[in-house]
């Protein structure tokens, strides 16, 4: 199979999408000038992919303890996840520049190198300030990894296969972020939450020397220039309501800083695409946009991230706030929905290769939004027997429809695409997470200082109260107003969810057309 990294870019203005001539697809099964089993690459990746979206959960569950032993407050010790996303925001668009100038099999090698190296930094960080320096080093490469991976598959697997192979791939996606609690939980209560850093280092290697072995290496297009103004766009716009988002809720949403930062965030990406339509070398093609079912699966991927990481956040912050349980005993309960998400994947990758994307996906999200909904009434005595079976039950909604959705999408666009349509891919996978846990946040606090208000004003107590009792009563308020506003926010999500069933159905159904021009431009 011909790529756009391993051959000459050609040296054109982006044309209409009728106009393209796209690679004939591989069909022997073997990746691309190795002689490699495309299954044995592709399980290569998926180590790179699982590593690196692993690192985004199970950091989470460590920030109390960073906190204790750097003797930080919670606004500080924020800024570990805070510019880990930032920095992801800003080099993801790059990534596939990166992967075409260098190889996509070089640049997965020196990213695989880069995030173990990155990782041992922040294992080794003796305070907040060089944490901060080292998570945004880390994220680097952790935001070229996903992108080049995903170029990758389309290289290496034959077409009528690539269903299958998403749903392995897609064990990266949701499965790392599912189990990332469990492991960060055993780590960090019974040994040193240093070692989820660490953990990077052998893992990173391995998969480097790996990659080295059964990838291909090809030489990368050395005649594309760089899109500087396209990449200070898209940087400044990403970075900006990244951060207006993250901190809009301490700094105020109406704020000057947040209004600013807002404003200049959105003029910014209008830019660049004004920017990206114009100039002959863009930096991401915007115009893959012109294929419906790829805009359409961006859309039903922004409503899984919200959803997926929404509960990942909030359940577990439920569990250890609302019912005192453990961190590493919150992973447990959390882990039979990974099992069933990672399970359910290959599946849900071989139902695509027979039927297309659109029932899985509707079946799908329809489980997902129905088992949301569910969610909406946990209480302090909602028991965990009970939490784990709704969370399986979501966890078989997610399994159903993620992979069908996004290969669904990339496979709308002609293989030379591919690369700009995977950076897209990831950085609405990024950016809608990172953006709408902050916006479930914010709607988590006003809810729970509005419910606080209103039960705290409803209760009337004798002027001589002991004090251990008004203690006691304010607890009792503020802990009600928690879990009433985490239910708000499950009824948000399960309403979000219900419209992406909508959209699901304009999804293609049956099976990809045969044809060796490509996917095909539109349903």
């Amino acid at each position: 199979m011909t790529t756009t990294a391993d051959a000459p870019a050609v040296e054109t203005t982006p044309a209409a999408p009728t106009e393209l001539q796209a690679p004939a697809p591989v069909r022997q099964g073997a990746s691309s000038g190795t002689g490699t089993p495309w299954i044995v690459a592709l399980l290569v990746l998926v180590t790179g992919m699982f590593m690196s979206v692993l690192d985004v959960s199970i950091v989470n569950v460590a920030i109390p303890s960073m906190q204790k032993d750097f003797g930080v407050t919670t606004d500080e010790i924020q800024w570990v996840s805070t510019a880990y996303s930032l920095a992801l925001g800003v080099i993801v668009p790059v990534s596939a520049w990166l992967g075409e100038r260098l190889g996509l099999g070089r640049a997965y090698v020196l990213s695989l190198v880069g995030f173990g190296l990155g990782s041992a930094l922040c294992g080794l960080a003796w305070d907040i300030n060089s944490m901060i320096a080292f998570r945004i080093l880390q994220a680097i490469p952790g935001g070229i990894i996903p992108v080049v991976a995903l170029s990758m598959v389309y290289q290496i697997v034959p077409r009528e296969r690539i269903g299958a192979a998403m749903g392995m791939y897609g064990l990266g996606i949701v499965f790392a972020p599912a189990v990332g609690p469990t492991l960060g939980g055993y780590l960090v209560e019974y040994v040193d939450w240093r070692l989820i850093f660490f953990i990077n280092v052998p893992i990173g290697i391995v998969g480097a020397i790996a990659a080295v072995v059964w990838l291909p290496m090809g030489r990368g297009a050395r005649g594309k220039r760089f899109d500087v103004l396209g990449f200070l766009t898209i940087a400044v716009g990403l970075f900006s309501l990244l951060l207006a988002l993250s901190e809009g809720q301490s700094w105020g949403w109406t704020s000057y800083p947040v209004l600013i930062l807002l404003t200049v965030g959105l003029l910014s990406l209008a830019l660049f695409v004004v920017i990206e339509l114009e100039v002959d070398q863009p930096l991401l093609d915007v115009r893959v946009f012109s294929y419906w079912p790829f805009t359409n699966s961006l859309l039903l991927i922004a409503v899984l991230s919200v959803g997926l990481f929404g509960v990942l956040f909030f359940i577990p912050l439920f569990l250890q706030q609302s019912q005192g349980l453990g961190a590493f005993d919150t992973g447990l309960l959390l882990l039979p929905q990974a099992l069933v998400m990672g399970l359910l994947m290959p599946v849900a990758g071989r139902l695509y290769d027979r039927i297309g994307p659109r029932w899985p996906a509707v079946i799908g999200l329809t489980i997902l939004a129905v088992g949301t909904w569910m969610l909406r009434d946990l209480s302090i005595d909602t028991s965990w027997s009970e939490l784990r079976w709704i969370l399986v039950f979501r966890a078989v909604g997610m399994g159903l429809a993620m992979m069908p959705i996004m290969t669904g999408g990339i496979s709308a666009v002609p293989p030379d695409r591919v690369s700009g349509a995977s950076a897209f891919n990831n950085v609405t996978q990024r950016t809608t997470s990172a953006m709408g846990l902050a916006a479930l946040t914010a709607l988590l606090s006003s809810q729970q200082a509005q419910e606080g208000s209103d039960t705290g004003a409803a209760m009337h107590m004798a002027p001589h109260t002991p004090m251990l009792e008004q203690y006691l009563s304010y607890s009792q308020v503020q802990a009600h107003a928690f879990v009433t506003a985490i239910d708000d926010l499950m009824m948000v999500t399960a309403v979000l969810t219900a419209v992406g069933v909508l959209l699901a159905f304009r999804l293609r159904s049956g099976p990809a057309p045969a044809s060796s021009a490509g996917p095909a431009v539109m349903e």
